[in-house]
């Protein structure tokens, strides 16, 4: 054996080992003068950061309700025809397709690739990410608006600071984009808290770098807040937040519904992995042909909400959109609906999502969330479930899977559920971790790179 050891040491020249880098010194990074500069300057850009975000998701809201609302009525229709959305949808797939073929870019982040945070895209990309995610938003695509946001707000943050100086330090380009994101996001999410920790969780910080990125994010975050708070005095349009009013008290839980938190988190871990593999396997040929493909797939999700419609007497946007505003009804009143109609509207909403994870643009956040609320109600039919814990551990479960951030999913859960939700977070944390290993181990394993030959 030493004999073999000293003949491969005589054919290989010696190697140096490289000494390890020296760990990141937090303290001594904040006493420097330039990281109050930095944080002055998150401060600074939180203010048009916020501005634009809020913007943004009015635009959106107001796109949707021209579309959805305003024509039908101008053309004498009355309400959303079941018809309506196909040729939305299939125009909205044109211009989607148009700008992931054409400009820089391609349109920004696939939402099959759930959540992702950390890089943010060239200032020459923004163009075609907002416009993708308008077309895909506004027409009805089952995609949120979270991820456009963040690369939004990351992106005219360090486009800022590409302006102010001819050659930043990656560093705080980094941190400054980073802020930029944590203001973007809390307008949608109504909380700097939460965003904080999706985009914590999404980008893997930790250690000293989590503090030095955290302290102006949250300081951004912080300013843009009272950017909404004075936007929607002046505008009128209400305030954004998760939570929602007015539902039923939840009850303690109980042991029989411990062990329906184990069953709603294997059935997330399986729906939620069909629905990424299946996306998987669609998303070569969308992006082999997106000209011919993303057009049909936007025709494919108009048929879905048309037949919904049709079979019972419900509207297609129930099955359209994200689910941000439509999550609210279902949790007040969906007890009351017939099973029948939640499982149509899981099957078409479920499938309009797998179709448009892969080809249109947005993020994987609210349907998720949106899927879970409506498969713990349909379980609440059988017994020891009720409709509310169901709902809580059925939107954690399958934003677990989805997204692959369970810490962040348990807060969705129990902010969205207000006072509830802390009431009902023990079931949702063995759900959520029930799914999230449940995912994990359906995941196929990537594929090992074959050795080379021996040298």
């Amino acid at each position: 054996m030493s004999g073999m050891g000293d003949r491969a040491d005589a054919g290989t020249p010696a190697r140096t080992p490289s000494p390890p880098a020296a760990p990141l010194d937090a303290a001594a990074v904040v006493r420097e003068r330039g990281y109050l500069v930095l944080l002055l300057v998150a401060a600074a850009l939180g203010v048009p950061v916020a501005a634009a975000s809020y913007g943004f998701v009015v635009l959106i809201g107001l796109a949707q309700r021209a579309l959805y609302d305003d024509l039908p009525r101008a053309l004498g229709l009355g309400g959303a025809p079941a018809w309506g959305p196909v040729p939305l949808l299939v125009l909205a797939g044109v211009l989607v397709a148009l700008v992931v073929h054409r400009l820089p870019g391609h349109g920004g982040h696939v939402p099959i690739d759930g959540f992702s945070a950390g890089s943010f895209p060239a200032p020459r990309e923004i163009p075609g990410i907002v416009l993708a995610a308008l077309a895909s938003l506004a027409a009805g695509a089952v995609v949120g608006p979270e991820a456009p946001l963040v690369a939004l707000g990351g992106g005219l943050a360090a486009l800022a600071v590409r302006l102010a100086r001819r050659d930043p330090a990656p560093r705080m380009l980094a941190v400054v984009a980073s802020a930029g994101a944590f203001a973007a996001i809390s307008t949608l999410f109504g909380s700097p808290l939460l965003g904080a920790f999706l985009l914590m969780e999404a980008a893997g910080l930790a250690g000293a770098t989590l503090g030095l990125v955290l302290v102006p994010g949250l300081l951004a975050a912080g300013v843009g807040t009272i950017i909404f708070v004075g936007l929607d005095s002046w505008t009128g349009l209400g305030a954004a937040s998760l939570a929602i009013p007015g539902l039923p008290p939840a009850g303690s839980p109980t042991l029989t519904e411990f062990g329906w938190a184990v069953a709603i988190g294997i059935a997330a871990g399986l729906a939620g992995t069909m629905i990424r593999r299946v996306g998987g396997r669609l998303r070569s040929p969308v992006e082999r042909r997106p000209l011919v493909a993303v057009p049909v797939a936007g025709l494919a999700i108009g048929l879905l909400a048309a037949a919904y419609a049709l079979l019972t007497g419900r509207r297609v946007t129930e099955v359209l959109f994200s689910g941000e505003d439509t999550i609210g009804p279902l949790l007040q009143t969906g007890a009351g609906l017939p099973v029948a109609v939640v499982l149509a509207l899981l099957v078409a909403k479920g499938l309009a999502y797998c179709l448009s994870l892969v080809a249109f643009r947005g993020g994987p956040v609210f349907p998720a969330m949106f899927l879970g609320a409506a498969a713990g109600l349909a379980l609440a039919h059988l017994p020891g479930l009720s409709p509310l814990a169901g709902a809580a551990m059925g939107i954690g479960a399958m934003c677990t899977v989805m997204l692959r951030l369970p810490l962040t999913s348990v807060l969705l859960a129990t902010l969205l559920l207000a006072e509830d939700g802390l009431v009902l977070m023990p079931l949702v944390i063995v759900a959520v971790a029930v799914a999230y290993v449940v995912g994990l181990r359906l995941t196929p394993r990537p594929a090992t790179p074959p050795a080379g030959p021996a040298t």
